[in-house]
């Protein structure tokens, strides 16, 4: 079966070389990207659809390098499966999307180049999840970072674009210096534990295979900092995210939304894997997880808040959802660590669920900004309006998916937050101070998220989708093509289906987060169906709300049938003809919540001295504080400190020679030491 499932790797890598090879005809290599790439997506999914199913979990090795402990080592378990799901099913829709995004946008620009890169992408993240040994696991990781970063700077003649570009790749590069040192801990035991003894009983030292990794005592606790930051970086918890709201805007939006919707997945994977190999949490962990969830999610959604770009507004979402997978993550973690098998596995079961909806609604959220954007010329909310009434079928969808990461019933993002608060409140309940202060930090942070995305998405949706448009271009806006409408409704219907049959997901997600926790198959179960008991209520109330509201509408067509139907403006307070001038602007929706907090926004206004003034503007920036405040001035600073050893950059090719020469001589005089 592991042979089957590698076929949709190798068949991307093949499409994209395909797609590479016919450059020179940009129709031709966009037929056969997307295309192709739709279809070994599909075949991928169906192929880890059928393992999981199957319970399949086969394996392969083949010798690579044993002197640097490599091997092609690859294998199916349930986690892998879980993360192929995702991986494949959104990168089926985004290359779908994709066909009709880069025929209209870019007239076949780069068109080859750009698919080869997204199978290397798609297929390296399909590696990653798939991959036991630490080797073959950073050289997917590497594949993927760098391919990303090739389709993030797809438009690299704007400077925006090629500033985003540079400051992904340093934080991917940074990420993975991390995770390099995180398994030579982990292969070699090179931090000691309280004893003195590296590594964890059974594991054999020098060993890069995951079988054979782990530790134990403090350095356990060194490796999950490292994984925490190594893999922190790639998911974007705050304040490891700043590379997020600049890549995801400066890539087309078929990109973002894998970017967003999978490929910063492979962090939270990373850290569930790493959490395998290293024994039993001590209490310290699940709280670091609750409080970077917490801190990651307010602020991620703060700041989206007050954003004017939507690309640039949904980036900052992703940063706070990775914040509420965290917080469960956390949960489970806590639950361990206190003995309470159902906050343990509550807490899994509603972080790993939020894995795949976040995939859903973000993916869906990123194409339907993709072609409104592209419908109306620009990202800017403040230049859009109107358009339900020229794209209703992506309005629609749009609505559907702010509406699920808002995390309201009955669609998907309810069912995975609510899992999370029903471990917490398990874990409120369980008695000792510590568990309980955990609950409410989960609890209150989940009520704040939620409030503050709901008025984030009030924003997003009213002033993009509602009113009348802001500039002629958005007045000229039509409905896109099938290629680029059909993957937003898919995404739509995934979401609400997740929704109204969230029991089924539960009993889905039961078994990993039964087995992440470390619970036997008969207490997951217990679980499962009380957790599933509340659901099935709630799908049972949106299907007669369901049911009300489809009667009613047909009730209304049957009533209007044969009667003459006139549209009229309203009343609007005496003005019959609306202007775009008379509603908010995005800046001054979001004014009285954004200015409650310190964000360092910048605010710009004409004041108004006169009754009735000729001209009155307002408008507002807000930078990001860990972006302009911490990493500027700390690279900076590197920089001046780098720039005073020029002095050794002389030119003279002897004299880098002696370097080399004396730099041996220390390492080797350092081993027989």
């Amino acid at each position: 079966m592991i042979l089957v499932l590698l076929l949709p790797l190798a068949a991307m890598l093949l499409v994209g070389l395909a797609a590479a090879v016919l450059a020179g005809a940009p129709q031709a290599a966009r037929a056969v990207g997307a295309i192709g790439m739709c279809a070994a997506s599909v075949g991928g999914l169906a192929a880890a659809i059928a393992a999981l199913v199957l319970g399949d979990a086969s394996s392969l090795a083949l010798p690579w390098n044993a002197a640097i402990g490599a091997s092609f080592s690859v294998a199916f378990d349930p986690l892998t499966g879980f993360f192929l799901l995702p991986i494949y099913g959104l990168s089926a829709v985004c290359a779908v999307f994709g066909a009709g995004y880069l025929s209209h946008a870019h007239h076949g620009r780069g068109v080859a180049a750009h698919w080869l890169f997204y199978g290397l992408l798609v297929s390296s993240m399909a590696l990653v999840v798939m991959a036991r040994n630490a080797v073959l696991f950073l050289v997917a990781w590497e594949i993927m970072s760098l391919s990303s970063w090739q389709l993030v700077t797809f438009e690299h003649e704007r400077e925006e674009t090629r500033q985003a570009g540079i400051t992904y790749l340093v934080a991917t590069q940074i990420g993975t210096a991390f995770l390099l040192v995180m398994f030579l801990v982990l292969g070699t035991g090179s931090v000691s534990d309280a004893g003195g003894a590296g590594g964890a009983a059974g594991g054999a030292a020098g060993s890069l295979d995951f079988a054979q990794l782990g530790a134990s005592g403090r350095a356990a606790s060194a490796v999950f900092l490292l994984a925490l930051v190594g893999f922190g970086t790639k998911a974007g918890i705050v304040p490891l995210h700043v590379w997020l709201p600049e890549a995801h805007p400066a890539a087309p939006s078929h990109v973002s939304a894998l970017m967003s919707g999978v490929m910063i997945k492979t962090g939270i994977y990373g850290i569930v894997r790493v959490l395998s190999f290293i024994g039993a949490p001590p209490a310290w962990w699940g709280w670091t997880l609750v409080l970077i969830g917490a801190v990651s999610g307010v602020v991620g959604v703060l700041f989206a808040l007050a954003q004017h770009d939507i690309k640039r507004l949904l980036a900052y979402h992703s940063v706070e959802n990775i914040g509420i997978i965290c917080l469960g993550l956390g949960v489970g973690l806590l639950g361990i660590s206190f003995g309470s098998t159902t906050v343990a596995f509550l807490g899994f079961a509603g972080g790993l669920l939020h894995v795949l909806n976040h995939a859903l609604f973000k993916g869906l959220l990123f194409l339907g900004a993709g072609s409104a954007s592209h419908a109306a010329g620009t990202r800017e909310i403040d230049r859009l309006g109107g358009l339900m009434r020229r794209m209703p079928l992506t309005g629609a969808a749009f609505l559907v998916g702010a509406a699920a990461i808002c995390g309201l019933p009955p669609l998907n993002g309810f069912v995975s937050e609510i899992l999370v608060f029903l471990g917490a409140y398990g874990a409120a309940s369980a008695g000792p101070a510590a568990p309980a202060a955990a609950a409410a930090i989960v609890v209150a942070a989940l009520a704040f998220i939620g409030g503050l995305a709901a008025a984030c998405f009030t924003k997003a949706f009213g002033i993009s989708f509602l009113g009348e448009p802001r500039t002629p271009a958005a007045a000229a806006a039509v409905e896109a093509g099938p290629s680029m409408t059909v993957p937003v409704l898919i995404l739509a219907g995934a979401c609400a289906g997740i929704g109204l049959l969230g029991f089924v997901a539960v009993s889905f997600i039961a078994p990993l987060a039964g087995a992440v926790a470390g619970i036997d198959t008969a207490a997951a179960l217990a679980i499962q169906e009380a957790a599933g008991a509340g659901l099935v209520k709630v799908s049972l109330v949106a299907g007669v709300l369901a049911a009300l509201v489809l009667g009613l509408v047909i009730l209304r067509a049957a009533l209007l049938s044969r009667r003459t139907v006139r549209n009229a403006g309203t009343w609007d307070c005496g003005y019959t003809l609306p202007d775009a001038r008379m509603q908010y602007t995005s800046s001054s929706f979001a004014q009285p919540l954004t200015g409650m907090f310190r964000l360092g926004t910048h605010r710009h206004w004409t004041p108004i001295s006169v009754p009735f003034p000729e001209r009155a503007e307002f408008s507002s920036h807000t930078p990001d504080v860990f972006s302009q405040g911490v990493f500027r001035p700390a690279f900076a600073g590197i920089g001046a400190l780098l720039s005073r050893m020029r002095w050794l950059q002389h030119g003279r090719l002897q004299l880098y020679v002696l370097y080399v020469a004396a730099t041996l001589l220390v390492l080797l005089m350092w081993k027989l030491g």
